[in-house]
């Protein structure tokens, strides 16, 4: 009887455990497929993955009945599916809408002229949305987990992409200058390559790059290189961070001249600030406009982004290879590594844009999405493009009990899993 009940518990341990295939295909409304989409189940997003260069996905997991999976892609709207839905045979049809997230474009700022005399008026509206801010934005620590990916490309190839599960904690008013500090703990992360740009790093990697180390340095270096923290990983920091808008929105109230007002829609307005910040003799200039979309009726901030146009130049210039430079958020090169290109210009244009969500009361987060269109420019007119995406959405939110996380889990390095896109 023992050894019989004993069977009955293993078989049903072992069908608790048993992990299911979940596959499908993404594209968007005009039925093109959309590559390096993120497709992760919502209760255990480190099980998720990302579709190939033909839409297509598969991954294994224990899920339960019910459980919620999610797909995204940055200028997309998020949608979610049953678990069910793709656990099926057949392979199911996904279609994400299209969401662009670069506001600029439908921003019509008011003619100077009127400016001048709805001054009065524009000062108060201001000054009503600054009251609403510090009613909305808590003064309480946050803590977020989110997923973070960030896509890099070149000439309109796809090089790879980067998902991190990372928690962050932000402390109101505790960095620099009065701004919010925002700490970030990666936890979970997966590098996703083509196997033909993989190879190319590869051989990269063992050849031109580092053709002078000997043999045990070159093994030595790429097996430091698989795990180092390179540049990719400093915009899914960075980008939480920026758009610090309840900071910025308070320093730039009171310059008037610098605003416009114009009506998104019958219950939406934008209040748009433009400043240009030029430094070291104009080798670094940058004109951005930061719209906030508020609430015509309670002045609530709904949404917030940031258009920037960036000129950089380097009177003497830095030595880079093309080819490693394009290759650099992908392969963790530093700068004693790359040779032969020397880098004099950089120019372009990034969008940022936030969402926002109520809860308990205040506003927090939802989602954060940003695009990154550059070139990077050498002193023999060599200009190579460079094309960054990425975007954080929010997964789970916790506003009681939160407390700084300690040094250790901030420099914590993050193991990095190598999927293959096919």
């Amino acid at each position: 009887m023992k050894t019989k009940l004993l069977i009955v518990a293993l078989l049903c341990v072992s069908v608790f455990t048993r992990a299911d295939i979940f596959k499908g295909r993404v594209v968007d409304q005009n039925g093109q497929p959309i590559s390096y989409a993120t497709v992760y189940p919502e209760i255990a997003p480190e099980w998720g993955t990302a579709t190939n260069n033909d839409g297509y996905f598969a991954f294994e997991a224990n899920l339960p009945r019910g459980s919620r999976v999610m797909l995204s892609f940055i200028g997309f709207e998020k949608k979610t599916v049953s678990s069910e839905q793709l656990s099926t045979e057949d392979t199911i049809l996904i279609t994400l809408n299209e969401q662009p997230i670069a506001l600029q474009e439908t921003v019509v700022a008011a003619k100077a002229g009127k400016q001048r005399n709805r001054r009065k008026a524009l000062a108060t509206l201001l000054h009503a949305v600054y009251v609403q801010i510090e009613n909305d934005f808590p003064d309480e620590n946050a803590q977020y987990q989110v997923v973070s990916d960030v896509r890099m490309n070149s000439d309109g190839n796809t090089w790879g992409m980067e998902q991190m599960i990372a928690n962050i904690v932000v402390l109101p008013e505790a960095g620099t200058d009065g701004r919010d500090s925002v700490q970030f703990q990666g936890r979970f992360c997966k590098r996703f390559f083509s196997a033909e740009k993989r190879a190319q790093a590869d051989s990269i990697l063992a050849s031109d790059a580092i053709e002078h180390l000997e043999k045990k340095q070159k093994e030595k270096f790429i097996r430091k290189a698989a795990n180092a923290v390179d540049s990719g990983v400093v915009v899914h920091r960075a980008l939480f961070a920026m758009g610090n808008m309840r900071y910025d929105f308070e320093q730039a109230m009171t310059d008037l001249k610098h605003w416009s007002m114009s009506n998104e829609s019958e219950t939406e307005l934008v209040l748009t600030h433009t400043q240009t910040i030029s430094k070291y003799l104009g080798c670094f200039k940058m004109t951005f406009q930061r719209h906030y979309i508020v609430d015509s009726q309670t002045y609530a901030v709904r949404r917030f982004s940031e258009h920037a146009e960036v000129k950089v130049t380097i009177p003497f210039g830095i030595k880079l290879n093309a080819e490693q430079l394009q290759m650099l958020n992908l392969v963790n090169m530093g700068e004693q590594q790359i040779e032969k290109f020397r880098l004099k210009k950089l120019r372009g244009n990034i969008d940022l844009n936030t969402i926002y969500q109520r809860q308990d009361g205040h506003v927090y987060t939802l989602e954060k999405n940003m695009l990154v269109d550059a070139f990077i420019i050498g002193s023999k007119k060599a200009e190579i493009p460079l094309k960054i995406k990425a975007t954080q959405r929010v997964t789970d939110l916790k506003t009681t009990d939160v407390r700084p996380l300690s040094p250790s889990q901030i420099t914590r390095r993050v193991k990095r899993e190598i999927v293959e896109i096919y």
